[in-house]
C-alpha cells in the first residue's frame, strides 16, 4: 500500500471513527484532527480501527509521537509496522 493509499484509508477511518462528523476530504486537506472535530472518543475509536486494520499497536502516550494530523497517523502506522515487524506494512 503506497503512502497516498495509506493516507486516504486513514482519512476514511477518521470519518468512520467520528460517525461521519469529520469528512475524509477534510482530513486529507490537512490540519489538526482536533480542530476538525475529532474528540477523545473519536480518537480512541480511530486508534482501535487502525490497530485492527493494520495489525499494529499504538500507544497514545508514546513520547515524541504526535497523533494530531493525518501525516502523523500515516507516519505512526508505517513506523509501528516496521518496529513491530508487521509484514506487508507500508514503508
Amino acid at each position: 500500500m503506497g503512502g497516498t493509499d495509506l493516507r486516504e484509508r486513514i482519512a476514511e477511518l477518521v470519518s468512520e471513527a467520528t460517525a461521519g462528523e469529520v469528512a475524509a476530504d477534510a482530513v486529507l486537506a490537512g490540519g489538526s484532527l482536533v480542530a476538525l472535530g475529532v474528540d477523545s472518543l473519536g480518537l480512541l475509536r480511530l486508534v482501535d480501527a487502525i490497530e485492527s486494520e493494520y495489525g499494529v499497536e499504538i500507544e497514545l502516550n508514546s513520547a515524541g509521537r504526535s497523533l494530531d494530523t493525518l501525516d502523523d497517523l500515516a507516519t505512526l502506522v508505517t513506523v509501528a509496522g516496521a518496529e513491530q515487524g508487521v509484514p506487508g506494512q507500508p514503508g
